[in-house]
């Protein structure tokens, strides 16, 4: 009976005691809330300039056109002489304007390059003579379609594209008088171009990207003079011309923003 007693004392005091000590426990610390995460978005819309160089390749066949009969026979035929690629560097810059709707980036551009393509082979026609081929400039007009993972954004481009090219008949290497202008024409020939980019926007209002165009020129009959001024020919030529570009552009407009 002893024993039950001082039991239930101890469970009362404790009882008693056990609000006290919970009284005296230091209260908890507030901790604050991490704040939330915040993704940056790149945002590739509003207007932009930049610049460009590179490298780039024409090929181009020549066709003589024997508007009178007097090398085949037959009048208006054409007698192959040969192909080349005329290649070199380019420079220039461009102009356009985006616009972004979720992560699609649809835009349209304007560009225009110095540029320094030559190549040259030996008539197959005319041994004696010497072709070359060069351009020396272009320009590109196109619209594109884009798909952007926040600031790298893939597209593809099309459309119209102007070339100036010129083209000069020598007297071939071996031959007394090698080196000697007996020909020569210019152009500019229209066509179109398609090609694909890979940007990337390193800070809030400048990306880089690499560029591949390629220009589809088809075929044309050229008039040639002699320096004198004399006609010298006709050949129908064909080209297409292939470039890869890095280019740096400067937008404005269209902020990084934020989104939670």
């Amino acid at each position: 009976m002893k024993k039950i007693l001082v039991g239930a004392v101890g469970a009362v005091a404790l009882s008693l005691s056990a609000p006290a000590s919970a009284a005296d426990m230091a209260a908890r610390p507030y901790v604050k809330a991490p704040p939330p995460m915040v993704a940056a978005i790149y945002d590739w819309s509003g207007f932009y300039i930049g610049i460009n160089g590179g490298g780039g390749s024409t090929h181009k066949c020549w066709d003589f056109l024997d508007s009178t009969g007097a090398v085949t026979g037959v009048v208006g035929s054409l007698v192959g002489e040969g192909c080349h690629n005329a290649t070199g560097g380019t420079i220039g810059g461009q102009i356009g304007y985006r616009w972004q709707s979720g992560q699609w980036v649809f835009g349209v551009e304007g560009q225009g390059n110095w540029a320094d393509f030559r190549g040259d082979n030996v008539s197959l026609a005319f041994p004696t003579d010497r072709n070359r081929s060069r351009i020396d400039a272009f320009g590109l007009i196109t619209g594109q379609v884009g798909y952007a993972w926040n600031n790298v954004l893939f597209y593809v481009k099309g459309g119209g594209a102007v070339v100036g090219d010129k083209y000069d008949v020598f007297v071939a290497p071996g031959i007394v008088g090698a080196g000697t202008l007996l020909g020569s024409a210019s152009e500019t020939r229209w066509g179109g171009t398609v090609g694909a980019g890979l940007e990337f926007g390193f800070a809030p209002n400048w990306s880089v990207g690499v560029e591949y165009d390629h220009i589809f020129l088809g075929n044309r009959t050229i008039g040639f003079t002699t320096p004198g001024g004399l006609t010298f020919g006709a050949d129908r030529i064909s080209q297409n011309v292939d470039m890869g570009l890095v280019r740096l552009n400067y937008r404005w407009g269209g902020p990084l923003i934020a989104k939670y």
